[in-house]
Parts: structure tokens; C-alpha cells; sequence
């Protein structure tokens, strides 16, 4: 057994089964890896991929146990070379982030600015997608770490460290009827169509549970994962907008006006996803830190340690969060 052929399987159950597609994006090729896939199965003595002639149909259940023992290995393989990294020059290497738009565009831009001007020579990338997505990446060892408020808790393999808490805000047009009400309702938020976070995304949970608690079903018009989508179609006069308050800009925004809607919708987490036994280089502690000062190098150690979601929950219920 090579831990290339765990490689190739753990690849191919990834690119949806195709071996050309995973070929391509491992610089190798079609009938090398189909061979090497071959050979582990005759070495362990089972099939890891069912097929119908030379395609490959569906993964095995032997296929599925087998995947999940290569997928750890790969991962501390992986971990193994951070390990070596960090010995011989804690300050180069690379950097993946799996998060949401949100988080993206706007609780990230100054710690990703700063990150890159201390550490030039780290490589950084960033994902983008879904909650689920960029939660199963973190899972997976795609990303190093995820930065989402849905999600990640379905996910049994990933610590979460939380870093901030948020709310949102009414978005309307300057001469919107509720541009100068106030204090607002949700009945009042309710009276108009909505636009806003499509389910899954930034916290639009606590939003359908503040309505479900009153009793009152809203009527959502429009929903993006996109705050500035929103925000076009608010200016459209689609309807009265819900977004994170981080997403408005009084500059960029100045057509538009932000009512205060902390009072009506329970505040979301933001968090930090790890893995379970990742190894964390120098350089990743510090861009967690200055995402989140409070989760300094020892506390984020204290929390890798804990032995279940239950046990890393405890340890940050007395640590105050700062709210964005």
C-alpha cells in the first residue's frame, strides 16, 4: 500500500468519480491512476468503487470505511509536513481559508491586509461558499479553517471557536415609509415584502425563529447569499432589505438607510472551525488572533485538547465575545 493510491482514491471519491477530471487536476494520468486503484483493491481484497465497464458508479461500503481511514492518514500526512515546515521557517508556507461573502467582504479585508504585509511570504488562499461547503472543506483538510455563523455544528470533526457576535439592520430607501419610524416592530418589518439572506446563510435562522416566536409569517420576496445583491434590489424597491449591519457602508450606502433591528432578532455567532489534531503553524495562530483577539495561541490549544463540542462549548461560556 502507498500512500499515493490513498491519494488517488481519496481524489477520485472528490471529483464526483471521474479519473480524468481528477487526472487533470493531478497532473497524472487516466490509466495510471485507474491502475494504482486497481492494485489497492487487489491488495486489500475488496472493491473501493463499484463500476458499470470502465466507468466508476458509486463508492463501495467497504469503499466508504476504507475513504474515511485514508482521508485521516492523508491528513496527518499533511500534518507531518507542517510540522517540518514550521522547524525550518516558521514564516513560509501557505494559508487556506474556506468563509462566506460576508465574512469575505466585510469582517476580513483589514486582517487579511495586515496578515500579508507581516508574513510576505506566506501563500494565502481563500474559498468561498456556502456555509455547508466551506465547513465540509475545513472538514475535509481543503481549507485549513472555516469562518461562517451557520453550519459548522453538523459537522462532528471540527472545533469551533467563537469570535464575535452580530445583528442586523433594516435597509429601505431614504424616502421609505419606514425610513423615519423609529424604534420598529417586527410586525412593522413584517407589513412590507422582504429581501434577504437565502436559508443557511449569515444567521437568516434567527430571523425565521423571531418571526415564528410572534406568530407572524413575513413575505419573502427575494433572497440572495449576496448582501450587496440585497442591497441592489432594496434600491430596486423590491422590498424592505434584512442584512447584517456589517454590510452597510455609510459612504457606499449613503442612498440608503439602517434601522437598527438588534431588538428584534436574537444576536448570531460568528466561529473559527478547526479539525480535530490539526497542527496550526506560527503564522495561522496569529491571523486567528487578529481575527479574534481573545482566542489567543494557549485558549485555541486548550480548545484543539477538548474532547467533544460539549467540552470546547464549556470552555468559552464565560469568555465575553466583542460584538461587530
Amino acid at each position: 500500500m502507498k500512500l499515493q493510491q490513498l491519494r488517488y482514491i481519496w481524489e477520485v471519491a472528490h471529483h464526483d468519480l471521474n479519473v480524468s477530471a481528477t487526472a487533470q487536476a493531478l497532473f497524472t494520468s487516466q490509466p495510471g491512476i485507474s491502475k494504482q486503484i486497481r492494485l489497492l483493491e487487489d491488495e486489500l481484497g475488496v472493491e473501493i468503487f463499484a463500476r458499470s465497464g470502465k466507468h466508476l458508479t458509486r463508492v463501495t461500503p467497504a469503499g466508504e470505511a476504507i475513504l474515511k481511514v485514508a482521508g485521516d492518514v492523508l491528513k496527518q500526512v499533511e500534518s507531518i509536513k507542517q510540522v517540518a515546515q514550521e522547524f525550518s521557517d516558521e514564516n513560509k508556507g501557505s494559508l487556506s481559508i474556506a468563509t462566506t461573502h460576508t465574512q469575505a467582504r466585510y469582517a476580513l479585508p483589514q486582517v487579511i491586509e495586515g496578515f500579508i504585509e507581516r508574513y510576505p511570504d506566506v501563500s494565502l488562499h481563500m474559498h468561498q461558499g456556502t456555509p455547508m461547503q466551506i465547513a465540509e472543506m475545513a472538514a475535509n483538510g481543503i481549507a485549513d479553517f472555516a469562518i461562517a455563523t451557520e453550519a459548522m455544528e453538523q459537522f462532528h470533526d471540527l472545533i469551533m471557536l467563537p469570535c464575535y457576535r452580530w445583528n442586523r439592520s433594516i435597509i429601505v430607501p431614504k424616502d421609505h415609509a419606514l425610513a423615519d419610524k423609529g424604534t420598529l416592530t417586527l410586525e412593522d418589518v413584517a407589513a412590507w415584502p422582504l429581501v434577504t439572506y437565502v436559508f443557511g446563510f449569515t444567521g437568516r435562522s434567527k430571523l425565521d425563529e423571531a418571526f415564528m416566536a410572534r406568530g407572524i409569517t413575513p413575505r419573502t420576496v427575494f433572497t440572495a447569499a449576496d448582501a450587496d445583491v440585497i442591497k441592489t434590489y432594496v434600491r430596486l424597491g423590491l422590498g424592505v432589505g434584512i442584512v447584517a449591519s456589517m454590510a452597510y457602508d455609510r459612504d457606499q450606502d449613503s442612498d440608503l438607510v439602517a434601522l437598527d433591528a438588534s431588538h428584534l432578532f436574537e444576536a448570531s455567532v460568528t466561529r473559527v472551525g478547526l479539525r480535530k489534531g490539526v497542527f496550526l503553524r506560527g503564522y495561522m495562530y496569529k491571523f486567528i488572533e487578529a481575527f479574534a483577539p481573545h482566542l489567543t495561541r494557549d485558549l485555541v490549544d486548550r480548545a484543539l485538547q477538548c474532547h467533544s463540542k460539549a467540552e470546547a462549548e464549556d470552555l468559552f461560556r464565560h469568555v465575553p465575545l466583542p460584538t461587530f
